[in-house]
């Protein structure tokens, strides 16, 4: 493969860290921020009703960001002179950019089973008003700020294995 433009490889470090940005600021956000607010001033019905309005907006930039993140990473990881191998744990960097990858993969994993599991649980007890049961749409809230709470602590975990790379 012959070797990228500097200016395309800057175009797709930026693209990285845009959708780097937009994906770990949504949690950081939506954890550290929305979530206490909205606990602090809606009753439980609202809450949820806010948080599947909210992720509903969220999900796909979310989604786009994964997916941006895969291909600009590709392309960064084919341009680096530290890359060796795609399971490579031959130095530092190597490992460093395996770890990242692996929890990555994790934040996928949790990042679907929000999306197509929890979120249309939540929608669905809300949509059966008065017959839904207040004690498995409490589950499916705490559950969902479980899944919240793991992604963003994968994401924190992602950078620093990302700052270990750089360092190496």
């Amino acid at each position: 493969m012959p070797p990228i433009p500097v200016w395309a490889l800057g175009l797709i470090y930026w693209l990285h860290m845009l959708a780097t940005v937009a994906w770990i600021g949504s949690l950081v956000a939506v954890s550290l921020l929305v979530l206490p607010a909205v606990r602090q001033t809606l009753q439980p019905r609202d809450q949820l009703a806010f948080l599947a309005a909210m992720q509903k907006r969220l999900e796909p930039i979310a989604w786009f960001s994964m997916g941006l993140l895969a291909v600009t990473g590709l392309f960064q990881l084919s341009s680096n002179p530290h890359y060796d191998g795609f399971l490579s744990t031959s130095g530092q960097w190597s490992i460093a950019i395996l770890v990242k990858h692996s929890l990555a993969v994790v934040m996928v994993v949790v990042s679907a089973i929000q999306t197509w599991e929890v979120l249309p649980a939540i929608r669905r007890g809300l949509l059966r008003a008065e017959k839904a049961d207040p004690e498995e749409l409490a589950r499916l809230q705490r559950r969902e700020v479980l899944l919240l709470r793991i992604n963003l602590l994968l994401s924190a975990l992602i950078l620093a294995a990302t700052a270990l790379a750089r360092a190496s």
